[in-house]
């Protein structure tokens, strides 16, 4: 029933019951009085009144009728529409009854680092076709790096943190049933040399030892072989004997080459493989320097390429770049003589690298604070040189290349100060 059909149906019977009291009120006063009453003018005084109130009581009992038919159809409405929901809440509570036993294995295939085969997009599977090889592995964004320049080219050193491929969304894993016993020891055998690797040098050493052991097992799989380069890489600056060093360098760049072959897209397989072109320049002769100087440029700019977001692959380049820049009279002769063009760069292209460095990862490493500094020196910036040598002072030498970075900033700080 609407609210102006309530507000009617009270409304007269509010005038009823106000003109039948107003009746007995004069009733009681003549009685009071002692006076006669017209029995037959009271009686069709009444018969009137009753016969007003049985047409408004027909008309409101008519009215009442509608509106609760109305009221009826609503209620029946929600009912319909209520039981249409608990329809659609049985058919939920049906499918998170068959969901919830499968949770189990979910969270143990999370646990695994296996869950990410369920989140595979069908558009990512032709891209990641080359992949199928291959069913586990981690890949790293690296921090600080080590590097040293002898006859105008770099070696390179990397300390890492593991960032898993999964979540970089460049692995495919294999479905549930298909994985092997391998694929898991694989999957597990990196990540533990990778956390290896966060530590000590005798945690870098248990990591290289454990992945020689597995070579043989694993030696196909190109994440394993960047890894183990990666390792090699550890060993060449750990030790202190030439012919190690010589070694460690030479077996780094065949495992490298090895891994690029068989995964041309992986930016670590380049960037390893640079880096080891860097390393092998230390122990060279001019002509052979060149020829590393170029792969390492090959390679690192592939590695950019496919890597973008990577500080350290910038702060390489820089380190190229002002080698380059820096190339004495003889190795231009050299290089051009091997390639026809030599290679060219100049101090202000390194600036460049080594702000990128900066502007991505700030306070990036003390190394690419002192380089900073020595572009300003050579651009004639004494006082941004000046700048960049504190900077380099606030950062205290903890790791080897800091230490070597302390080293080049005293003698920096010495020609600035002439």
């Amino acid at each position: 029933m609407s609210h102006s059909e309530n507000k009617g149906l009270i409304l007269g019977i509010m005038a009823g019951a106000a003109g039948i009291s107003l009746v007995l009120v004069w009733y009681h006063k003549i009685r009071r009085s002692g006076a006669t009453v017209n029995l037959p003018a009271f009686l069709d005084l009444r018969n009137r009144f009753h016969y007003v109130d049985l047409q408004n009581e027909t008309h409101n009992e008519q009215g009442t009728v509608m509106a609760l038919q109305g009221r009826q159809l609503q209620i029946l409405e929600k009912l319909n529409g209520l039981l249409l929901s608990m329809e659609e809440l049985k058919r939920e509570v049906k499918f998170l009854k068959e969901a919830v036993p499968k949770l189990e294995e979910l969270v143990r295939d999370e646990l695994q680092g296996k869950a990410g085969v369920r989140r595979i997009s069908p558009l990512h599977k032709a891209t990641r076709k080359r992949r199928a090889e291959t069913a586990y592995g981690a890949t790293e964004t690296t921090s600080s790096e080590e590097a040293d320049s002898e006859g105008g080219y770099i070696t390179a050193h990397s300390d890492t943190e593991g960032e898993s491929e999964e979540e970089r969304g460049q692995i495919s894993l294999p479905a549930a049933s298909a994985r092997t016993e391998k694929e898991t020891e694989l999957f597990n055998l990196l990540q533990q040399v990778d956390s290896l690797r966060c530590g000590s040098d005798d945690d870098k050493k248990e990591s290289f030892r454990l992945l020689l052991e597995k070579e043989e097992k694993y030696g196909n799989h190109e994440r394993f072989l960047w890894r183990l380069a990666r390792a090699y890489g550890d060993m060449f600056e750990m030790t202190t004997d030439v012919e190690e060093k010589k070694k460690y360098v030479a077996n780094g760049k065949i495992v490298s080459e090895k891994a690029i072959q068989l995964d041309t897209m992986s930016a670590d397989s380049h960037q390893w493989f640079a880096i080891m072109c860097g390393y092998m320049s230390e122990f060279d002769s001019i002509q052979n320097k060149i020829k590393n100087g170029s792969l390492f440029k090959e390679h690192l700019d592939k590695a950019i390429e496919l890597k973008p977001q990577d500080p350290f692959l910038y702060y390489l380049h820089g380190r190229w770049c002002y080698s380059v820049a820096q190339l004495s009279w003889i190795e231009k002769k050299v290089a051009a003589t091997l390639f026809g063009t030599p290679p060219t760069s100049t101090v202000q292209e390194a600036l460049q690298n080594f702000l990128k460095a900066e502007e991505m990862h700030p306070g990036y490493s003390k190394y690419n604070y002192v380089y900073l500094a020595k572009c300003y020196k050579d651009l004639g910036q004494r006082s941004n040189a000046l700048k960049y040598c504190d900077f380099a002072s606030s950062v205290l030498p903890v790791t080897n290349e800091d230490k070597e970075a302390q080293k080049d900033l005293e003698a920096l700080l010495l020609t600035l100060q002439l």
